[in-house]
């Protein structure tokens, strides 16, 4: 079966079009392969699949079992509708990943890819990445959280690594508009879903490994096995650059193929950086022996500085011109956004949504005001992982003066449950230093028009996100609309 001779692919029946290569993937809620028949029905003539259904048994063409991986041994033979060809593979997901590849031309292979993973500065990383190579004159393409970009043309993202498919297109769409480098987020999930089976990556990159997404992995040691399998999977010609601060950095490397180059911003590394001096305004660093201005702020910047310093020199940049083109780059939005307003009140917009996010971030605002009264705004995501609720809460009450604890995106639960498990790891203590407000418009107006002159105020967890998710609906809610409108209560 050549992939490239059908009209397109999908894993989708309702997407299906004459000459369709259907791939059925098993999901949690529903089963490509119930709805095989509709897409056969709707014009599809190539079937991948991990088990013929029962009941196709009849027609003249036999079944086309592909010796190629990961396809099963032994499938099984008969006859099925005619002009359909079939393949019975082991795991559809990767099949997915692998026939897409080939259908769109195999488009990695035609740019420098560079994937990181890590908990917390896949995005900071990726769209600085991106920013700076385009101020440098270099045509590229971003895959992530907040946005994807082919060059200069925006496109809406909605999970951090998206399907094969859309991947594989976005790509292809890259490579036709002469773009040399692609910047993308790789999630422990979506490696763990074969979503980047079949892609070739110039490089990866290992930022940190703390405390997320245990509601779906269940154990952090098999969180740390899907991030390692990136690097597993990485080809000899590649690079591994990993954080030689984070204990976990030698483990994901420790199978690679790929060529290994360590950074550190508090030890010895290939690369290194160190922190000079910081304010507002931005921070003093020390990358590789020379001194650098940036605009980002907060030690956890300047590994994430760092990292993209050492992927440009590593990717073959004048380190020179890499550290110029470094010290204009602006922060990523929704990240330590800084709303100055009346009465020297500053709200600090942030997407810190774990424990080691919120904690690198509080004490970043400590470092650099800490004469200033520190308020932390902050909420859990419902349908998400529950055991980091009261370790949150831990956190803003070991760092900040005074807590406002609210909703964040509540999807499917209830918020007021949410809010009751954070506040569980709480002390006694910090009950009267603690506001609870469910309502996050309502908390964040509050916290802004109580705070004592000259205050910080730090909105953590939805950072760039114009949202919020109650049930299964999107709601408008801008956190920055909604500071500036309450800014303006002050003139009033």
């Amino acid at each position: 079966m050549r992939y490239s001779d059908f009209t397109s692919i999908t894993a989708d029946s309702r997407k299906v079009i004459p000459g369709s290569l259907f791939v059925a993937v098993r999901g949690y809620s529903s089963d490509g392969h119930d709805y095989i028949q509709s897409a056969i029905d709707k014009g599809a003539t190539g079937i991948i699949c991990e088990e013929i259904p029962e009941g196709m048994s009849t027609g003249n063409t036999p079944c086309s079992a592909s010796l190629r991986d990961p396809v099963r041994e032994n499938a099984p033979q008969g006859v099925f509708p005619a002009d359909i060809q079939f393949e019975v593979v082991e795991n559809s997901r990767k099949a997915l990943a692998l026939a897409a590849d080939e259908f769109y031309g195999h488009p990695s292979r035609k740019l420098s890819l560079v994937g990181i993973t890590g908990t917390n500065g896949k995005t900071t990383t990726v769209t600085l990445l991106y920013n700076l190579f385009r101020s440098m004159g270099y045509p590229c393409g971003l895959l992530s959280t907040i946005a994807n970009y082919v060059d200069g043309k925006r496109l809406e993202t909605e999970n951090t690594t998206a399907d094969p498919i859309t991947i594989n297109a976005l790509l292809k769409d890259m490579v036709d508009h002469g773009c040399q480098y692609c910047f993308m987020e790789v999630s422990s999930i979506g490696v763990e879903q074969d979503r980047v089976s079949g892609l070739t990556f110039a490089m990866g990159i290992f930022s940190n490994l703390t405390h997320d997404h245990l509601d779906y992995h269940k154990t952090f040691a098999e969180y740390l096995r899907c991030k390692k399998l990136f690097f597993d999977r990485l080809p000899k010609e590649a690079v591994a650059l990993v954080n030689a601060d984070d204990k976990n950095g030698p483990v994901m490397v420790q199978n690679t193929k790929a060529k290994v180059v360590t950074y550190s911003v508090r030890g010895l590394a290939d690369h290194t950086a160190r922190i000079l001096e910081q304010s507002f305004e931005g921070m003093q660093l020390k990358i590789d022996g020379v001194d650098t201005w940036c605009t980002l702020i907060g030690e956890h910047n300047a590994y994430n500085l760092l990292a993209i310093y050492s992927t440009a020199v590593c990717l073959g940049m004048d380190a020179t011109e890499t550290l110029i083109a470094l010290s204009s780059l602006e922060p990523a939005p929704g990240r330590l956004e800084n709303l100055r307003g009346p009465r020297g009140l500053s709200v600090v917009i942030d997407y810190a949504h774990t424990p080691d996010a919120l904690e690198n971030v509080l004490k970043t605002l400590r470092t650099i005001a800490p004469e200033r009264q520190l308020i932390c705004l902050f909420g859990c995501g419902g349908d998400r992982d529950r055991t980091k609720r009261p370790e949150m809460a831990q956190v803003a009450e070991k760092l900040a003066d005074r807590l406002v604890i609210t909703s964040d995106n509540p999807r499917t639960e209830d918020p007021e449950k949410i809010i009751e498990e954070i506040r569980s790891g709480l002390s006694a203590a910090a009950a009267v230093k603690t506001l609870v407000i469910t309502d996050r418009r309502e908390a964040l107006r509050t916290a802004i028009l109580t705070a004592p002159e000259g205050a910080t105020i730090l909105v953590a967890g939805k950072g760039h996100e114009t949202y919020q998710i109650i049930g299964h609906e999107k709601r408008p809610f801008d956190e920055k609309q909604i500071v500036n409108e309450t800014f303006k209560l002050f003139n009033e």
